[in-house]
Order: structure tokens, then sequence, then C-alpha cells
């Protein structure tokens, strides 16, 4: 009988850097909130189930924090709500469905390239 041993690489998420941006500010939001209601990141960090050093990455807009870090987070702080703005002004898809364009629901499938040498 063999033995396998599988090896796993860590997935590295390429982060553009409009993106970085966008999470370090949103981090930086979520550090002020924290911080007008005078809230330790000791309590938020219990109220929202995650550890310290997991609330400090949100605070600092880490991307490979859970969206549902974040989500706990938000509802310690009682800002929960704000989620349900995230994608709510969609307004090029609003332009597209104004046209009546038909979008499919699916990106259309790569043609294979036919070789013809043989």
């Amino acid at each position: 009988m063999v033995n396998l041993v599988f090896i796993m690489e860590s997935k590295k998420i390429l982060i553009l850097p409009i993106i970085n941006r966008i999470l370090t500010g949103l981090g930086e939001n979520i550090r002020l909130a924290r911080l007008r209601r005078r809230f330790s990141a000791s309590l938020v960090s219990q109220r929202a189930g995650i550890s310290r050093p997991t609330l400090r990455a949100i605070e600092h807009g880490e991307p490979g924090v859970s969206i549902g870090a974040y989500a706990n987070v938000l509802l310690s702080l009682g800002m929960e709500k704000d989620l349900t703005l995230i994608a709510a002004n969609d307004s090029l898809g609003r332009k597209l469905q104004d046209t009546k364009l038909l979008v499919k629901k699916r990106a259309p499938k790569k043609k294979k390239e036919t070789s013809l040498a043989k």
C-alpha cells in the first residue's frame, strides 16, 4: 500500500490597488466608529466572536479576513444595516435593464480551437 502525501499550497489572492485602498478605508471607518463609541478593541472582538488580531486586521483593511467577521464587527457596533447598502445602487445594471438587453445568467462558453495540422 502506498501512502500519498498531498501538499496544499496556500492560494494567494491578487488584490488590485484600488480594492486595497477601499478595504483600507473601510477598516479605518470601522476603527473610527469603534472609537466614537468608546469601545475597546477587547470588547468589540469579544462581542463579535473574533480574536483581537482579527479585529486589528479588519481595522487595517487586510483582504484575507472573511466577510462574516466584518459582519459580526458591524453588528457589535450597531451598524449591521450598512451591509444592505453594498451593491444597492447598481446603476450600470439598471441601465442594461432599461435598454431591455438580454443578459444571460452565465458568461458564454469559450470555444475550443480546432487544429487543422495533424
